[in-house]
Order: C-alpha cells, then sequence, then structure tokens
C-alpha cells in the first residue's frame, strides 16, 4: 500500500517517528512537501522565513534522492495537492508529524482531516516534540514530556519510491508574492547547518551561556542560535537534548566549568515545548486574550506613528531602537530583548499585542507561533497568571550594555554623543546628529499602564477565571521537583533603588 509521507515543519529525516512509522506501513513511500501560497500570504510571513525554507527544502531533496527519490515539491492548495497525487499514484495512507502551528495551518489541517476521510484515506498524525495532543490539564506533563525527550532517538532505514513524477521546483519569494525582505545577517537554513550550529554551541561558544544569553552583544554568540532550526524542524528536540545530555556527562568528568550554562539550556529547550503545548491547548491565544478581562485594554486600532517609530527602530529610546534594528538586520534577537521590545510596545507605547505581535513575526527568521504568542501575550500582561513586568528599556540599556557598544553599532545617529548621554541622549544639552526625542516620556508612560493593567485584575470576576487558566496552562513540577519552564521559584529580594528603573527588578 503506497504512502504519501507529507513534510511539513520537520525537514530532517534523523530522529524522525512519522517517518519511522511510514516505513514500518511498508513501501512504497513518495516524499512530498507542499508550498501554500495562501500561507505565505499571511500576515505573519515573510520573505527572510520563506528564504531559510527554500534553503532546508534543497537539503533535504538531496537527502531524500539519497534514499531512492527526490522530494517532490508542489506549490497549491494543500488539500487539493495532496488529493490529485492519491489519485494519480494510488495512495491509501498518509503520514506525517502533528503540527502546532498557527490558526490557519490548523484549519488547513482540518481540511485535510475531512478531506481524507471522505475519500477513505487514513492519515497518521505522530508526535514530534513533547507536546500532547487533547491534554486535559497540565498535571504530569513534565513527566510526560521528559520521557519522550529520553527515548531512543528513531532510527529510520526509510528507502523512498521514485514515482517518475517531476520533482517540482521550489519556487522564489517572488513567485509566492512576498515583498523584499533583505535580511544580510540571516541564518542559514539545512540540517548540516543545524549540526554544525549545535556541535559549535556545545564545544565552543556555550560555555558562557547562562550568564551571556541576556545580553544582546554577548548573546549573539553564546546563545545556541538552533531557534529556526528546531522551527522547521531539520533537527529534532529530542536530538538536541540528548546531544546536550552527552555533554554534561563528559563536563561532569571532566570539570570544565559548562554544567550550569549545560543545564540551563536544558530547561530552554524544555521551556520550549512548555510554551507550544499553551498553543496546542488554546489555539485562540494567537487572537484572542488568553484572559478575557484584558480584551479592549488596548485601542483595537493602534496608533501608527508609535507602530511605525518602534517598527523602525526610530522612539528615541536608542537601546529600543539598536534591538529593533539589529532584529531587522538579522532574523535573531535573545530573548530577554525580545521580551523587552514587546513590553515597550505593549505598556509604554499601549499598542495592542495583536497589531506588534504580527511585526515581530515576520522579522523572527525562528518564528514558532507557540512560543511566539504565548511570550507575546506574557510580556504584554493579558495571561492573567503572569507577573507584570513591565522593563525599563533605559535601565536595559544600563545592564545590558553599559557602555554602550551595540547601541553605538546599531545607532551610528548617536556617534557623537559622549558616553555620559548615550542612553539618555536627550538630556544632552547639545543634541545634534539628527536622532529624535523619545516618543514618550518612559517612566510617565509605565507608570500609566501598571495602574491600567493592575485595575483589570481587581475586577469582581478576574481571580475565578485566572484560576482555570493556571489550571490548563501554569507549569507543574517535574518527578525532580523542578518546574520544567525554569521557573522555579525563589525567595525573592527587592530590587535595588533606582530611579531609572519604573517597575520591577528588570
Amino acid at each position: 500500500m503506497t504512502t504519501l509521507f507529507w513534510f511539513k515543519r520537520d525537514l530532517r529525516l534523523a530522529d524522525h517517528p512519522a517517518l519511522a512509522l511510514a516505513h514500518n506501513l511498508g513501501k512504497p513511500i513518495l516524499p512530498l512537501y507542499v508550498v501554500e501560497p495562501e500561507y505565505w500570504g499571511l500576515p505573519d510571513t515573510s520573505g527572510r522565513q520563506w528564504a531559510f525554507t527554500a534553503e532546508c527544502l534543497a537539503e533535504i531533496r538531496e537527502t531524500c534522492a539519497a534514499r531512492g527519490a527526490p522530494l517532490v515539491v508542489r506549490t497549491g492548495d494543500a488539500v487539493e495537492v495532496i488529493a490529485e497525487l492519491v489519485r494519480a499514484c494510488g495512495i491509501r495512507q498518509i503520514v506525517s508529524h502533528e503540527e502546532t502551528g498557527n490558526l490557519w495551518t490548523f484549519d488547513r489541517d482540518l481540511r485535510v482531516a475531512a478531506w481524507a476521510a471522505s475519500a477513505g484515506v487514513n492519515w497518521h498524525e505522530i508526535p514530534q516534540s513533547g507536546v500532547v495532543r487533547r491534554l486535559s490539564g497540565r498535571d504530569g506533563w513534565a513527566a510526560q514530556r521528559t520521557k519522550f525527550v529520553r527515548a531512543p532517538i528513531a532510527e529510520c532505514a526509510a528507502t523512498l519510491t521514485d514515482f517518475g513524477l517531476d520533482p517540482g521546483p521550489i519556487p522564489t519569494a517572488a513567485q509566492l508574492g512576498l515583498s523584499p525582505d533583505p535580511c544580510p545577517g540571516r541564518q542559514i537554513g539545512g540540517r548540516t547547518h543545524a549540526l554544525s550550529v549545535l556541535d559549535e554551541f556545545l564545544t565552543k561558544r556555550g560555555k558562557d551561556y547562562r550568564k551571556a544569553m541576556s545580553s544582546p552583544l554577548a548573546g549573539e554568540w553564546a546563545c545556541s542560535r538552533l531557534s529556526p532550526h528546531l522551527a522547521l524542524g531539520t533537527i529534532s528536540i529530542r536530538e538536541a537534548a540528548q546531544a546536550t545530555g552527552l555533554r554534561q556527562s563528559a563536563s561532569r568528568s571532566a570539570r570544565d566549568g559548562w554544567g550550569a550554562s549545560l543545564k540551563s539550556f536544558q530547561s530552554r529547550l524544555a521551556w520550549r515545548d512548555h510554551f507550544i503545548q499553551k498553543l496546542e491547548d488554546a489555539p485562540s491565544i494567537e487572537t484572542r486574550c488568553l484572559h478575557s478581562a484584558y480584551e479592549g485594554l488596548r485601542p483595537a486600532v493602534p496608533d501608527a506613528a508609535r507602530l511605525a517609530a518602534w517598527c523602525n527602530g526610530a522612539t528615541g529610546i536608542p537601546f529600543v531602537d539598536a534591538c529593533m534594528r539589529f532584529l531587522n538586520h538579522t532574523g535573531w534577537l535573545n530573548f530577554r530583548m525580545r521580551s523587552m521590545l514587546m513590553a515597550v510596545a505593549s505598556y509604554h507605547l499601549w499598542l495592542d499585542w495583536r497589531a506588534t505581535g504580527m511585526h515581530l513575526a515576520r522579522q523572527f527568521t525562528d518564528y514558532e507561533p507557540g512560543i511566539h504568542w504565548s511570550q507575546v501575550q506574557m510580556q504584554s500582561g493579558t495571561t492573567g497568571m503572569n507577573t507584570i513586568r513591565i522593563y525599563n528599556p533605559i535601565k536595559q540599556g544600563y545592564d545590558q550594555d553599559p557602555e554602550a557598544v551595540f547601541i553605538r553599532r546599531w545607532v551610528p545617529e548617536l556617534g557623537t554623543v559622549p558616553d555620559a548621554y548615550v542612553h539618555q541622549p536627550w538630556l544632552w544639552p547639545d543634541k545634534s546628529g539628527g536622532y529624535p526625542d523619545p516618543i514618550i516620556d518612559v517612566a510617565e508612560a509605565a507608570r500609566l499602564a501598571r495602574d491600567r493593567v493592575w485595575a483589570v485584575r481587581r475586577g469582581d470576576n478576574f481571580h475565578r477565571e485566572a484560576g482555570k487558566i493556571v489550571h490548563k496552562h501554569a507549569s507543574r513540577k517535574d518527578s525532580a521537583g523542578h518546574f520544567v519552564n525554569d521557573r522555579t521559584p525563589r525567595r525573592r529580594r527587592k530590587p535595588p533603588k533606582d530611579d531609572r528603573q519604573a517597575s520591577f527588578g528588570f
């Protein structure tokens, strides 16, 4: 019985449970990838994402050819493409991984499932991470996730069948109607690069990961940089976790000083599945506040001038603008700075998270909907269960870029500003150079936002709904007593008094 193997965001042949199933079902196996123009026309997709995807497709096509048949690429609607191949090749079953994507891919999968049922075609979907479908609550989830990543690598010697079909072209961004999206610092796609990035991180770059990851300067080197590869599935979460585990064992024996960083990275890998699980459990968080009390808090139509200034790195707040320009140039930014950009947009600029979240989604080469929309809401204070974090962007600049090396690199207009004023150039008496004043008063904007957001929490029914959200989405301890998302409660210290910090010690 012919099997159609449908690749989506799993562009590898190694450690592939779905491919292993296809192999066990027997030959022949036809490998397919569907390029969906409607998907690439969505507001959360971009040319930089497609360029990375196309590189992944080019490499896996060669890898598939070495297994017996090149990857067949078709451009069009998934239901129509699959239906045509089913008719042409006598296919009776489809195998793919379980995808936790955006609402569009969720609806597309529902359409494929409905078509397959009507056509009498069996569609097998197999997990490729610690995310669990139809989860009733988070109790026990951490243990399930741990069991998944510790299971043996899914070895598969599947051979693919050449049906004599035209492999089909991998379209260009222009052919998909994507706007020009120059991203000179973008990472390169494909499994070869993924394995190289992982090896380099575990043997060279990652030693200072734990203490360097928060800095936009040091983090560019010290962070794993695996995120786009995990998002497209050129490497599996289990491969990354087990490779890190082997490195941890070697580090303990050698006492080489890597232990804390490797442990922290393992926590971040678990954190990844934890947040994707949130979207799996509640797909609507892409468009609706997780806690309904926050709907309507910010204007539905954002202030156009503020939004444009934020998107273009022209807010007049040096560290914010440097981070946004860096992101626009590279397609990547370390997590803490992503959080700050989102918090500034939501609190200080009082912009709705749906508009700003879409911009960031397009700019991230490593856009992962589950992490992205969960974090967008968390940093906007709309989840109902997380601490309100109003990052002070001026303090963040002093903390993470004290000598303003990063700021000067990405905001060259400040080149003549003395060091004493570069973090707050509006205080410099000689305001030459063309850099604008801040579009908001940072401290006053934070104060107003804090009052508005906390006022919602004092509503009559707020805590009742928040309790349900915690039951469904909050992390739980695993068997070792650790929180899977690296957020183990610690005795909180009062933040140092600092008039540059408007709210909390962030």
